[in-house]
Formats: C-alpha cells, structure tokens, sequence
C-alpha cells in the first residue's frame, strides 16, 4: 500500500458512516469498515455500478465525477430485520485516485429514523382522517334523508336523530382523546412531584364506574384495603389511566362476569429495581390473540376493531395510558389468553 493509499483508508477509516472513494477510472479504490458492512466485503477494485446498481446514486457519482459538483441520491438497503434509507452524498476530492486524477467521496447517512418517523405521522393523518370520516359520513346522509323522505315522518326522524347524536359524541370522544394524548405527549418528560393516595384514588374510580358496571351486571372486587398509600404522581393522569383500564375491563369482559383490582407494594421490584406499587386490573372475559399484545399501545391499534367501535372506542386509550405511566417512570404489562381473560398492570416507583 503507498503512503497515499495509507492516507486515504486511514481518514475513510475516521469517518462515522459508511464512505468509499470512487477514483476517475469508476473504480472504488477505498471503502471503510461500514461501507463494506453495508454493501459487502472485498468491493475494493470493483466499478461501482456492479456494487451500488441503484440508478439514482450511479447518476450522482456519474455526474460529481464529470463536472466536480456535489450530489446527493437516495439509497436503500435492508440491515435484515427491517428496510433502511440512507442519504448517499457525493462529494468531489482532487489529487486522489489514479495518477491523482481525482475521485468522489461517496458516503451513506442513515436516516431511517427519520423515514419511520415520517411514516408514523403519515398514519397517525391517514387514521385520524379515517376514523372522522366514517362518523361525518353518517352524519351527512341522515342529514340529507331527514330534509327528504324522513322530513314528514317524527318516528324516522327520532330514530336518525338518536343516531345522529351517537356519533356525534364518537366524534366528540376522538378529539377528546387526540387533544389528551397530545397533552400527554408533551409533558411526558416532566416526571410528577405530588404526592398522591394511590389507594383512595383507586376506590374513586371504582365508585365513578359502578353504574357502568352495574349495567352490564360485572362485579368490581378491590383487594388493596383502605391504608392511605403515597406515590409521587399526577392524580388527574393517573385517574386517566385506571378508569380506562377498569372501563375497558367492564365493556370486553363477559356480561355479568367479575373485575379484581388488586393493589400490592414492594421494597425492591424486579421491573422497577427499586420500591414499587402495583396495580392489577383482572377480568374473566374472552381474553386476547398473544399476536396482539405487542400492539396493543399503538395508536389506534384495535384487537377487535368492530366490537371496540360498537362500544364507543375511538383506538387511543391504551395509547395515553403508556405515555402516562411512562411519565410517571413506570411499566406497563399486559397478559392474556384465549379464553382465560387478560390482566393489565401498572406498575409505578413509589
């Protein structure tokens, strides 16, 4: 190797991505570690098209190398779990290569975060557009029958009206829901300093919820006692997440089954390394698919997406009540089975 060649590999070897000289003969003359981790061993002396073969990049070092201009060109690649992207940028650098004709320093910028992050708001408009429209939808064609063929019939237009006023108030609950996620989001990194009884806050949930449950005919059992127990937290928040776990426990539970919310505390909590509390909430229902428990905290992800919208589920529940106990320093874990009903449980440093 000449001292040149040294020169080049060891300043290709200092640069924190993936990056590869291509020389004025199109041959890659030098490739770091990364670039070789990226596109395969031994690429050195080959022409770059037979490595790179995207058309985008070869035109962008096609063109840097004829006219000494910067380019950049999409490139994308698959690590073997999931598809990446990265931004190749070519950038021109005289007296190396051949007879020191000069070459293009190609390197590779990962942003597949930034891809991933824009796919998620893509979504998250596709959902929120999807799930107002169906809602605005009715809306307008009842509109429509009761200024036409209902307009004279009252048994019709009470009927539409009824209907009329349930998506309404579907609608009223996702704004409610997107407007509390977005608040949630926005203080999730200011950790809660109040000190909060965990236990009378429970008990108030359960009397906020006994005629859900009563409607339905599901028995709420409390095991935690009435000993005030103190943790630092939002009480608003945390009243959040227990009335929809426990609401969500009474709706897909079996009708006229049992809820058991259980409260514990502990010196040294595995999940935690340190003193905690938790909070179980059990029901006897139909239970979840496994498949779906890793999902169940996405945002408008829905295990059964007909029944939840039968029961006035808007999609974002579960997905405030992460962010909320992530606030608050705590896990999150749910376990089901088909048939053997699920248990969600919170637990929180004390």
């Amino acid at each position: 190797m000449t001292g040149s060649a040294s020169i080049i590999s060891a300043a290709l070897a200092a640069v924190p991505m993936p990056a590869l000289l291509v020389d004025r003969t199109e041959r890659i003359v030098a490739a770091n570690a990364d670039a070789q981790t990226l596109l395969g061993p031994q690429i050195e002396t080959r022409h770059f098209a037979t490595i790179l073969r995207q058309p985008p990049i070869l035109d962008a070092i096609e063109a840097c190398l004829r006219d000494s201009l910067p380019k950049t060109a999409p490139f994308l690649s698959n690590d073997g779990a999931q598809d990446t992207t990265f931004t190749a940028t070519c950038r021109f650098v005289p007296g190396v290569g051949a007879r020191e004709a000069g070459g293009v320093l190609v390197s590779f910028q990962d942003i597949t975060h930034v891809e991933q992050a824009g796919q998620m708001r893509r979504d998250f408009v596709a959902n929120v557009s999807h799930e107002l429209r169906t809602p605005l939808t009715a809306l307008m064609g009842f509109i429509e029958t009761l200024r036409g063929p209902a307009k004279d019939d009252p048994e019709a237009r009470a009927r539409f009206l009824n209907i009329m006023k349930g998506e309404a108030a579907r609608m009223n609950r996702l704004v409610g829901d997107l407007l509390s996620l977005s608040r949630v989001e926005g203080e999730e990194r200011i950790r809660p300093t109040t000190r909060v009884d965990l236990a009378a806050l429970l008990q108030s949930t359960i009397r906020s919820l006994r005629p859900l449950a009563d409607e339905a005919g599901t028995t709420i059992t409390f095991e935690g006692g009435d000993t005030p127990l103190m943790i630092p937290g939002d009480a608003d928040q945390l009243q959040q997440v227990f009335t929809n776990l426990v609401e969500n426990a009474i709706k897909y539970g079996h009708k006229g089954g049992h809820v058991t919310i259980s409260l514990t505390e502990s010196d040294r909590d595995g999940a935690l390394r340190g003193p905690s509390v938790r909070v179980q909430v059990a029901d006897d229902g139909p239970g979840i698919d496994p498949v779906h428990l890793p999902r169940l905290t996405e945002r408008f992800y829905r295990a059964d997406s007909h029944r939840s919208r039968e029961l006035g589920g808007t999609g974002l529940g579960l997905a405030i009540v992460k962010h909320i106990v992530n606030r608050h320093r705590g896990r999150l874990r749910v376990s089901s089975e088909l048939g053997e009903g699920s248990v969600f449980t919170v637990i929180l440093p004390k």
